[in-house]
């Protein structure tokens, strides 16, 4: 009896069939996200474009009503004047100290925290724990006058500790340092207590080098949420010398000694993003990274 050879049964075709050239022949469907995710981009990066475009538009043109996607005789003028009159370089560096300083701070006490929520057994552990997640819901506005009180009472006002100091404790960064230290191993950290470590030892040798992504998520955040805060520095600091950029933003608004406000605003803002940017091309691998195995997602 004979048999006879058939060809094996060729995979199914994949969305996307190849052309006889061999190049992949887009569906519809990856045309229409590809258009979507386009428009959303442009919608996203068009206020910072505009933001750019005030900074150079002239003075007059600038108050006109007229509506232009590039001025007709773009200037430098706007930034030499604003940082020719104001000191802009000073708040600079205030909000420089204050973001760097607080991020720091920040960032170690929720690696702790979470670390000791995650990991240790104590009495009171989930009531405290409860406790730390409903200051989320207490808005700024309740705690500003106690908060307030309390940095006159140690002679902080007007200083860049007054805005460090009571923002060190972050509830939501301890939040995601808890849920990533959940998903490491404990077996590691027995591992290490077995092998004679120290609970520090185990800590900064076993478990912080495992935690490249949260050290990158955490920065990310409170780097951002301390350089663009504006409501508590504005109520501590008082001099012009000490505020940060936000709150000497609003105070450009109203000054007369402009040809164009918005466009002196516009011109410090352009400058005083670039740190953000920085940071977060720095550590977008680790956020991103660090968004995919805590509990934000």
């Amino acid at each position: 009896m004979s048999t006879t050879l058939r060809p094996a049964a060729s995979p199914a075709t994949p969305s996307s069939a190849r052309t006889r050239g061999g190049r992949a022949r887009t569906s519809p469907r990856r045309w229409l996200l590809v258009v979507a995710l386009s428009v959303l981009a442009l919608l996203m990066i068009f206020p910072l474009y505009w933001m750019v475009v005030s900074a150079l538009t002239p003075g007059g043109q600038s108050q006109s009503s007229e509506f232009y996607l590039w001025p007709a005789e773009p200037t430098f003028a706007n930034f030499s004047e604003v940082f020719s009159t104001q000191p802009v370089w000073r708040w600079i560096a205030n909000s420089t100290f204050i973001a760097v300083v607080a991020t720091a701070i920040s960032v170690c006490v929720s690696l702790g925290a979470g670390y000791a929520l995650a990991k240790y057994r104590f009495m009171g552990k989930g009531l405290l724990y409860t406790a730390f997640l409903i200051t989320i819901m207490i808005p700024i506005q309740v705690t500003l006058v106690p908060s307030f009180l309390v940095v006159a009472r140690l002679g902080l006002v007007d200083s860049p500790w007054a805005v460090i100091l009571p923002t060190a404790f972050d509830v939501v960064g301890i939040f995601i340092a808890r849920q990533f230290m959940l998903s490491v191993p404990n077996a590691l950290v027995e591992a290490a207590r077995v092998d004679g470590a120290g609970e520090f030892r185990a800590f900064f040798s076993v478990v912080l080098p495992t935690c490249g992504p949260l050290i990158g998520v955490l920065v990310i955040l409170a780097f951002m949420a301390r350089w663009n805060d504006f409501l508590w520095p504005m109520v501590v600091l008082q001099g012009n010398e000490s505020l940060t950029v936000p709150v000497a933003l609003s105070t450009l608004t109203n000054n007369p000694a402009f040809a164009s406000p918005w466009g002196a605003v516009m011109a410090v803002a352009t400058v005083t993003v670039l740190p953000i940017l920085v940071v977060f091309l720095a550590f977008q691998r680790q956020f991103v990274q660090g968004i995919s195995s805590t509990g934000i997602k």
